[in-house]
């Protein structure tokens, strides 16, 4: 069991690292008028989450260029549960931020007003979560620490992080084998519920060919 559990421990301090360590990056979309498209991201309980987002202009070579009437975006952002977490209709850029209160993936739904002609709209979204929403140049910055105290405390969110993601599995894993227990048991009593009925219906059979051998007088 242990074994087994390292490659992923090994992984996710890896996964974890590289979101401490590395930039992140906003990503590309493309929407068509009319239509919705959703992202979602998987967000533990108490994890601080922060979002931006910019429509980009379509003509790539005056990205100052005032935006159409029609590149205007939506935007609803919603927890596992269905609870709204943040709102926003037909603007060009906008930013979020919480708590997550609920554990499970988060949906971010963007969709663009009806068109015609359809038109595509190019929109940037840079979502964080955990580690990764913590921005760690503003804190050196506004405390001014050096850049020693700055990678300490990236490591020990990181540490914190690995600590609370092997309560989680270990919870999970707990919860597999309740419910590994469960099944088991009404397997077990299945079984012998059908070998009743197998017999039942076996003693139904005999009873039934003996009453009707001694009315043919056979026995």
């Amino acid at each position: 069991m242990a074994r087994s559990a390292a490659p992923m421990l090994l992984l996710l301090l890896l996964l974890l690292a590289a979101a401490a360590v590395l930039p992140a990056r906003a990503l590309r979309f493309d929407l068509e008028s009319g239509h919705t498209k959703c992202i979602s991201d998987e967000i533990k309980v108490g994890s601080m989450a922060v979002g931006k987002y910019h429509v980009v202009g379509p003509d790539s070579s005056s990205p100052d260029a005032p935006l159409p009437d029609s590149h205007r975006i939506s935007l609803r952002v919603t927890s596992p549960y269905g609870n709204s977490m943040h709102y926003a209709e037909n603007v060009p850029s906008g930013n979020f931020a919480f708590t997550a209160s609920e554990a499970g993936d988060y949906l971010a739904c963007f969709w663009a007003p009806d068109h015609k002609p359809p038109v595509s709209i190019g929109f940037e979204f840079d979502w964080r979560s955990g580690i990764a929403a913590k921005d760690w140049p503003n804190v050196a910055k506004k405390g001014q620490v050096d850049v020693m105290e700055q990678e300490l405390r990236k490591l020990g969110e990181t540490i914190k992080s690995i600590h609370e993601e092997m309560f989680y599995l270990r919870e999970r894993e707990e919860e597999m084998q309740n419910l590994n227990r469960a099944t088991n048991s009404r397997m077990a009593w299945l079984s012998f519920l059908s070998l009743g009925i197998c017999l039942s219906v076996a003693g139904l059979q005999l009873w039934h060919l003996k009453t009707f051998f001694e009315r043919k007088k056979l026995l």
